[in-house]
């Protein structure tokens, strides 16, 4: 079985340690980041390289939310303005933006070789949310952010794309960012089934998640990455057994060495741990402690696979044309 891992690239290509490591471990995945992209040409022969390296038609994703989190840029690529600032000029067209939208992006990472999108975020936004997240997400109340990433994800569906539920069970409490330091979270479970989780339940079917680096001090002290706790709640209370993946260990949230961290992941109940910008031997050991990939990630990734499908038919031009007239027909809603 596969390594119960996601790992990145360290440039535009494989080197050879690069290449001997990946065939040896045999991560379940891989993820790119703007280093790793130049043209489509070079972003096509990187995919292609990553999935000969494992032997096996690999998935591959990337963080192309549109905004500050965008790695494939112009000129090569459309450039869209961060999603809150969308749906806002979109108004109550949307929800049919946003499918438009995240359709047109995934025809793009097709093109390159790249199935899988680390989106929709289906975070609250509120009043205390910090600004790294603010303007990442869809809005501020249930029914309208879980129509807007459903139909996000729709669009990805339709063109071959997996998305990734991000972040369950939920980051828009959070006052701090968790590249740098550990959020903690005191609201009471009903409250947040009522708010922060209440998206992500909506959105359960979906087939592959990101988890938060979070403290919700109701359940436990840890964050819920490595809390069997909280990742019983993802499963059971919230309804999501899709194929779960960490946010990226690397983070400054966590405590404690890669390997250490990986290791807590598994346990808590995670299918996979996302290591990202690590040195080669730290992802040797991330790889060992994390293992092979359990019975029931196993099968989970199996479902999610099976929605990956060839894209449906695309007329471009006449997507753009509606799009265009989404967003200047816009009616405040």
């Amino acid at each position: 079985m596969p390594s119960a891992c996601i790992f990145d690239p360290e440039g535009l290509r494989l080197n050879a340690s690069e290449r001997a490591l990946y065939r040896d471990l045999d991560p379940w995945g891989f993820i790119l980041f703007a280093r790793n992209i130049d043209s489509p040409d070079q972003v096509h022969a990187l995919t292609s390289e990553l999935r000969e390296v494992v032997g096996r038609d690999a998935v591959i994703t990337v963080d192309q939310e549109g905004g500050r989190v965008q790695r494939l840029r112009a000129p090569h690529w459309r450039e869209w303005t961060p999603p809150l600032d969308f749906v806002r000029t979109a108004g109550e067209n949307a929800v049919r933006a946003m499918e438009i939208r995240y359709r047109l992006i995934a025809a793009e990472l097709r093109a390159v070789g790249i199935d899988s999108n680390c989106a929709p975020t289906a975070d609250l936004l509120r009043p205390e949310t910090h600004e790294f997240l603010q303007n990442r997400t869809y809005g501020k109340r249930v029914g309208i952010v879980t129509e807007r990433a459903a139909a996000a994800a729709r669009g990805m569906l339709e063109g071959g794309v997996l998305p990734v539920l991000k972040h369950i069970p939920g980051h828009g409490r959070a006052t701090q960012d968790s590249h740098k330091s550990l959020p903690r979270v005191r609201a009471a479970l009903e409250q947040l089934d009522r708010s922060d989780f209440a998206p992500f339940a909506a959105l359960a079917e979906l087939p592959m998640g990101m988890t938060a680096h979070i403290v919700f001090e109701e359940v436990d002290d840890r964050p819920a990455t490595i809390s069997p706790a909280m990742i019983r709640i993802i499963r059971e209370r919230i309804g999501f057994d899709g194929l779960l993946m960490t946010d990226d260990l690397r983070m400054e949230a966590l405590s404690g060495c890669p390997a250490g961290r990986a290791e807590a992941a598994i346990a808590a109940g995670c299918d996979l741990a996302l290591y990202c910008n690590g040195s080669l031997g730290d992802k040797a050991q991330v790889a060992t402690a994390a293992g092979a990939m359990t019975e029931a990630a196993m099968r989970r990734a199996k479902a999610a696979l099976a929605m990956r499908r060839d894209p449906a038919a695309l007329d471009i031009p006449a997507l753009e044309t509606e799009l265009d007239a989404l967003m200047a027909e816009r009616v405040d809603g």
